[in-house]
């Protein structure tokens, strides 16, 4: 036998057998029957410690810790800010006391693998045995138990996830959704739910889209606390955090409240004051950007300037916000279609469909086939019935279709401006107006 502190030694107990038997009279239900020694729960013990961390995958991730954690996020508006630092206290809580199930809820990037990174990092200091896994390597882990060449059987392998001291599953979601990966997760987390085993599971998903058997136990408040995280991804810049890869904003970077030209001593009246209050209104909408609010007006007339604005204001902010041109954002769901895309459709349209402010750029200039008015019919039907913070830019109202425009004219939920103002790119407008005043 070798000691922890790797002096061999033989027990005194066994005497080096590893197992002994019960002194019990003969006839009785134990006589015969080898037990193990404690010497050797030790041996099984340390052994099972090991196999637990060599199946774990916190090698990159061992300098993800509590103190490495911005617990202030960078930039961040104070929702964000106060949000991101209760998800950080409930986590360290959590590794401090490992006690029931902790969700962390959140999109890409947002810090809650770097959590659960921590509670891990955080137990194995402390000397507490941890297993840390990302949902689809799990169940690659026993898909290769059934190789011949495998050292290890998949019921031990099982075994030893399910009845892990505390199991850490990172990326719940992401994995392949066929019926022998929804069973075997179905068995881990069940078998853990009916055992109270501490358990932290992160996902990018909405409850709603994970397995029903899997969800009834996520959302179970006696044994599971779910905390949501809704600060944008840390790894992008500065300039592009809070956006999406969709979003076409970059392209209107100058496009401010600050540089935007009132015109004041161009326009009449009537045109100088609709300008105005779509520009105060935009302005008081990127404020508090809720439900819809949609520009009408001639090309060129300074709506798409107004809603690249209310973007900008946003992500300077801290705010999320996705800006497409209508026509674009058609052809990235076509392109999810493709062989060679990375991106799954319905996680593309998910996407744009919950964006947290969705801005539509020139609403009617895309092709009217059939496909783009469901598409579009889909998208804009959930974001009205959410009342998800939505901002449509159109030349015309008879573009659209009625459905939208029944949609655009709820005024419960929706403010339209029609900017009357003529384009800022025409040369002629304003030569002919002082023709006509002089003529006057």
């Amino acid at each position: 036998m070798r000691n922890s502190s790797g002096n061999d030694r033989v027990c005194p107990i066994c005497k080096g057998a590893g197992y002994l038997a019960k002194d019990v009279p003969v006839g009785h239900p134990d006589f015969g029957k080898l037990y193990p020694c404690q010497c050797k729960i030790e041996e099984l013990e340390a052994k099972r410690l090991l196999d637990l961390q060599d199946l774990s995958q916190l090698g990159a991730l061992s300098r993800m810790t509590f103190q490495s954690f911005k617990s202030e996020g960078v930039g961040l508006n104070t929702q964000k800010r106060e949000n991101l630092r209760r998800a950080y206290e409930r986590a360290k809580h959590f590794a401090e006391e490992s006690v029931g199930w902790l969700v962390l809820k959140g999109g890409y990037g947002c810090g809650k693998t770097h959590l659960a990174a921590a509670i891990s990092n955080y137990r194995i200091a402390n000397g507490q045995p941890v297993l840390f896994v990302v949902v689809p390597d799990l169940l690659d882990h026993l898909r290769a138990t059934y190789a011949p060449t495998s050292e290890v059987s998949y019921d031990e392998r099982f075994e030893e996830v399910r009845t892990a001291p505390l199991l850490i599953l990172d990326d719940l979601g992401t994995q392949s959704s066929t019926p022998w990966a929804q069973e075997k997760l179905y068995q881990i987390l069940n078998y853990r739910y009916n055992a109270r085993l501490p358990t932290v599971i992160t996902t990018n998903r909405e409850l709603e889209e994970i397995d029903l058997r899997l969800r009834s136990r996520l959302v179970d408040p006696d044994l599971t606390e779910i905390v949501g995280i809704i600060a944008p991804d840390f790894r992008g810049s500065s300039t592009d955090r809070g956006q999406s890869e969709l979003s076409s904003l970059s392209l209107h970077a100058d496009k401010t409240f600050e540089s935007f030209d009132l015109r004041t001593h161009e326009l009449p009246a009537k045109e100088r004051e609709s300008l105005k209050r779509a520009f105060l209104n935009a302005k008081d909408y990127a404020k508090n950007a809720e439900n819809w609010l949609v520009f009408t007006g001639p090309y060129g007339c300074g709506k798409t300037h107004l809603a690249a604005a209310i973007a900008n204001y946003r992500v300077e902010t801290g705010y999320p916000a996705l800006f497409e041109v209508v026509p674009d954002l058609l052809d990235h769901l076509r392109a999810t279609f493709s062989p060679q895309s990375q991106i799954s459709y319905d996680k593309r349209f998910e996407e744009i469909r919950t964006a947290p402010l969705l801005i539509l750029d020139d609403l009617g200039t895309q092709s009217a086939t059939p496909w783009a008015r469901e598409k579009l019919f889909q998208l804009l039907n959930y974001r009205y019935n959410g009342r998800l913070p939505t901002v449509i830019t159109l030349a015309e109202e008879s573009e659209v279709d009625g459905w939208l425009k029944s949609r655009i004219f709820d005024v419960s939920r929706c403010s339209v401006f029609d900017v009357l103002a003529p384009s800022y790119r025409s040369d002629e407008r304003p030569q002919k107006r002082r023709s006509r005043r002089r003529r006057g």
